[in-house]
């Protein structure tokens, strides 16, 4: 064990030592004393953000083969209502699935709580089917009464759409409890798994249903079969993953006859196919294990008694490309019966590929941001090089996806375009021609997209590669070095937060203050080599890059000119943003007037070497595996824990944590608060630790104000520290 006068500092929710829980309550005591002051700022604040919220916020409907359903935030709520309207569609088939996306780290969810019910489709909803009655399916708030925490892990409708899978989570700590609604009734069925994590999957006939179960160390691997009707401990172990550095990831194809199970590394990874039409079938392997593969399917029918498979792979493509496989037999399949569909293309980074019936949908990252192209598809031989036609977002430095698009027969799926700034807008984009058809624009009262402007700026650093950054302020707010700004920045996991509307901002913005998203190198703005770039014994790139922007908005760098105020800078990152966020206040402690680290993870050394902490083994392959000598070096040298900054030259400084938070133990920012105030005690009042010591997650807490109320705080804090008070 490395020495460490903190080392007592242990433990996470229930588990933690007593002494250490009385530690945090008193942090947070001392946080809330010391921003007093601010609490008239950050009210107005919050009472900006929740006016730009519409009163009933419904979202787009999505199809499925007998009904529409959307959900809806009534008024004075802060939790959604998943609702649905029957309309029997006569050419439509049954098979129908909704493919939950993992949580990654540091993603924090929309204002409507979960990813699947977030409000990026908000529509008219007499044009589902007016003359339907409503059905309200699930009723989030009802779960939320009487808890301070809700989180929703799954809402999956079977194929027959008589029954719910849904899972909630009442503490922040990622474990779901998972149950089953009969739709008909309306009443909850008797069995409960009591631990769950994200993903799941029905079979066909919608008897049964696999999820996936997290280990001790917050790992999913172990996938479930559960079969309707029967006690949860008569469920069925289907596959699981011994390796510590994989985790599986379940969901199921749009098709509705496969269920894909992604066992993934950092760099690695296998697929696994399990027929949804013969759920008790064992596992098969789509193209087995390969160290330095990663690999993902999709499934399509073709009019073959089993289809194909599509699978988008890094295998002698850097950017990935397109190969087609064969469902595998029982018996497994190697990876080369594996056909080339569609090359790598070095300009775009292919990130995914959806099948409808006749064509796909790929989602792809270039210079252009994220943009969708939309190929002909029809049989198991179609061309898949063709040019098809290319979506792009409609707005500076916008953000174009799919929707959601639960049936595969569906001719005009949803897309969702949207920036920081523009709130989303929904629209069915026909597969045939490309053509939009706007059905929704999500309201945002008092709001005008057009009283902002957003550009991109690249500043170079040592080492000659340009970094991009995203600019945002109000027109009226001037780039000539005099206004304040608020850099963010992430830089992990090939992860890109993406330019998604956020109803706090213009709080920011208006007040004069630029908003800054840099793009730093580890991130996936730049494709997989942008992150290859920034990992491993690459990671001080990442640093390099935060400080390059912020040396370039200040005017600092050779050729350029002030942008913003360099002495009025604020830079803020959660997670391993809040690592970068302690790697550059340690490096260049005087460039910054105040820094945010939120959820931080700072004791990388520790952390990494203590394989019972979650996220720590299936992680050597992104930080390094510190019983290495060399690894353990490059670690050693910008873990900031280790590397505190001088005495006497410090910002303000920010930090949060959370007591049930699964990803960064809260004892991290707990420990590098107090060495951070112990060697500078003269400092030590300008910074705060503001933890949650209830229910609180990684990302903060649950419900839309309850999310927008953090941010005000923040808020608050940041602009009184650049010496805006109004």
């Amino acid at each position: 064990m490395r020495p460490d006068a903190y080392h007592w500092m242990s433990g996470r929710g229930d588990a933690a030592d007593p002494r250490f829980l009385d530690y945090l309550r008193a942090e947070r005591a001392f946080h809330d004393d010391a921003v007093g002051h601010l609490v008239p700022l950050s009210s107005s604040l919050l009472a900006e953000m929740v006016a730009r919220l519409p009163e009933t916020d419904t979202t787009a409907p999505w199809r499925r083969s007998g009904s529409w359903y959307y959900s809806r935030v009534l008024p004075g709520s802060d939790y959604p209502q998943l609702v649905r309207r029957i309309h029997a569609i006569e050419t439509g088939s049954k098979q129908d699935s909704v493919e939950h996306h993992r949580i990654d780290d540091g993603i924090r969810l929309g204002p409507n709580v979960n990813p699947e019910m977030a409000p990026e489709m908000a529509p008219e909803v007499g044009s589902a089917d007016g003359a339907a009655p409503e059905e309200v399916v699930l009723d989030v708030a009802a779960l939320a009464e009487g808890v301070d925490y809700l989180e929703l892990g799954v809402t999956l409708v079977s194929p027959d759409e008589r029954l719910l899978a849904y899972s909630v989570d009442t503490d922040g700590d990622e474990v779901y409890e998972l149950r089953f609604r009969d739709l008909t009734t309306g009443e909850d069925l008797d069995e409960v798994v009591p631990r769950s994590y994200y993903g799941g999957a029905w079979s066909a006939d919608s008897r049964w249903f696999f999820y996936t179960v997290h280990d001790d160390a917050y790992r999913p691997h172990q996938v479930w079969r559960h079969r309707l009707g029967t006690p949860v401990d008569e469920d069925v172990l289907v596959l699981t993953e011994p390796d510590q550095r994989f985790e599986l990831h379940l969901r199921a194809s749009r098709s509705g006859r496969a269920v894909l199970v992604l066992a993934e590394s950092r760099d690695t990874g296998e697929s696994w196919f399990l027929d949804a039409e013969d759920p008790t079938a064992p596992p098969r392997s789509i193209g087995g294990r390969r160290r330095g593969v990663v690999y993902r399917a999709e499934h399509v029918p073709d009019g073959t008694p089993h289809g194909h498979l599509l699978v988008v792979t890094d295998d002698d493509a850097p950017e990935l490309r397109l190969v087609r496989a064969p469902v595998p037999p029982a018996t497994g399949q190697d990876h080369t019966s594996w056909t080339l569909a569609r090359p790598e293309d070095p300009s775009e980074r292919l990130e995914r590929v959806d099948a409808f019936a006749g064509h796909l949908v790929l989602s792809l990252r270039s210079e252009q941001g994220h943009v969708l192209r939309v190929l002909a598809a029809e049989g198991p031989h179609a061309d898949l090089t063709a040019p098809g036609t290319l979506l792009t977002s409609a707005f500076d430095g916008g953000y174009l996806r799919l929707g959601r698009n639960p049936w595969f027969d569906e001719p005009a799926p949803l897309v969702v375009d949207q920036s920081r700034t523009q709130p989303p807008v929904a629209s069915r984009v026909s597969l045939a021609s490309g053509d939009l058809t706007e059905v929704h624009r999500e309201a945002a009262p008092g709001h005008d997209p057009q009283d902002y402007v957003t550009e991109r700026r690249t500043f170079t650093g040592n080492d000659g590669v340009p970094v991009p950054a995203t600019l945002v302020r109000h027109r009226d707010t001037p780039l000539d070095g005099s206004a304040p700004c608020h850099l963010w920045a992430y830089g992990a996991y090939e992860y890109t937060f993406e330019a998604e509307w956020d109803a706090s901002l213009p709080a920011l913005l208006d007040r004069g203050v630029v908003h800054v998203h840099a793009h730093v190198r580890g991130g996936g703005e730049g494709g997989r080599r942008w992150w290859q770039d920034g990992h491993l014994a690459h990671k001080q790139h990442t640093f390099d890059d935060l400080l390059t922007v912020a040396d370039g908005l200040a005017g600092d760098l050779p050729g350029t000119t002030p942008l913003v105020d360099g002495a009025r800078l604020a830079t803020r990152g959660l997670s391993a943003g809040g690592l970068l966020q302690g790697a550059v206040l340690s490096r260049r402690p005087e460039r910054w007037r105040a820094v945010v680290a939120e959820v931080p993870f700072v004791d990388v050394v520790t952390t990494m070497l203590d394989a019972s902490i979650p996220l720590t083994v299936n992680e050597w392959d992104e930080w390094g595996d510190p019983h290495l000598p060399d690894q353990h070096a490059w670690m050693l040298a910008y873990s900031p824990y280790d590397n505190l900054p001088p005495a006497g030259h410090r910002p303000d400084l920010l930090v949060t944590g959370a007591l049930h938070d699964p990803r960064v133990m809260v004892h991290e920012p707990a420990k590098w608060v107090a060495a951070l105030r112990h060697t500078d005690p003269a400092w030590s009042p300008r910074c705060l630790f503001r933890v949650e010591v209830g229910a609180g997650s990684h990302a903060g807490p649950s419900g839309r104000e309850g999310a927008l109320a953090y941010e005000a705080d923040v808020h608050a804090w940041v602009l009184d520290r650049l010496g805006v008070t109004a």
